[in-house]
């Protein structure tokens, strides 16, 4: 495999942003064998960078890690950015979901003027030969231990609040060589594989009107977002 393309940076991909950098650096992830530099880079976009709804879907990897949350394309910018920081091949992967899968986490107006099938991608990991499709970095683990807190008499598949999956109570979110899985069965249509998110957004995004993305981008997203915290913060 020519994994060039799989290495670059980008403006989405801004790896080489002084803060990611420091990061790294911090973290030490450059000194750790590959397995475990995926594994370290993989749960800290999953747990320290907390689920939620940015501003827009193409932001920088840098203004991910600045935020401090993120949600499935957004989360995944910063993921592939860390791993190709690392020398890690890594693509993106298109699809839409039924917004159903949003529903608990979007109420109300939010929930009814929202467009039936919203943007999402995963990341695809080349590794050992292989690639691995890595999707449950989206939910933070205190974030999902809660849902499942709530709503402990699932016993089977749910969807809903950002989670759609066969198995409920025993998702398949850690990863150790295998594809991990949390919003896969709310899929509706698959665009198929990118080198990288900015050509993925060059040829599918999330089709909203100038009225409707303003009022997401001012409005709608805070509601999600204070929603994503009562849950996060449910004891």
């Amino acid at each position: 495999m020519n994994s060039e393309n799989y290495l670059k940076a980008t403006r989405i991909l801004d790896y080489e942003n002084i803060s990611i950098q420091k990061l790294i650096d911090k973290r030490g992830w450059k000194a750790l064998p590959q397995f475990d530099q995926i594994k370290s880079i993989y749960n800290f976009v999953r747990d320290e960078i907390l689920f939620g709804y940015n501003v827009d879907d193409d932001i920088p990897a840098s203004k991910v890690l600045k935020d401090g949350y993120g949600q499935c394309n957004t989360k995944g910018t910063l993921f592939m950015a860390l791993l190709r920081a690392c020398g890690i091949p890594c693509r993106v992967h298109g699809f839409t979901i039924d917004k159903k899968l949003q529903k608990g986490v979007m109420t109300g107006f939010v929930y009814r003027n929202a467009p039936k099938n919203v943007f999402h991608s995963w990341v695809e990991v080349y590794f050992e030969d292989k690639w691995y499709e890595l999707e449950a970095f989206i939910l933070d683990k205190k974030y999902l231990d809660n849902l499942q807190k709530i709503n402990r008499s699932c016993t089977g598949s749910f969807c809903g609040f950002g989670c759609a999956v066969k198995d409920f109570k025993n998702p398949v979110i850690d990863f150790d060589r295998n594809n991990t899985y949390i919003q896969s069965e709310g899929i509706n249509q698959d665009f198929g594989v990118y080198d990288c998110p900015d050509d993925l957004l060059k040829e599918h995004h999330q089709e909203l009107g100038f009225i409707k993305k303003t009022a997401y981008r001012y409005f709608g997203r805070h509601l999600m977002n204070r929603n994503v915290k009562k849950i996060r913060n449910y004891n």
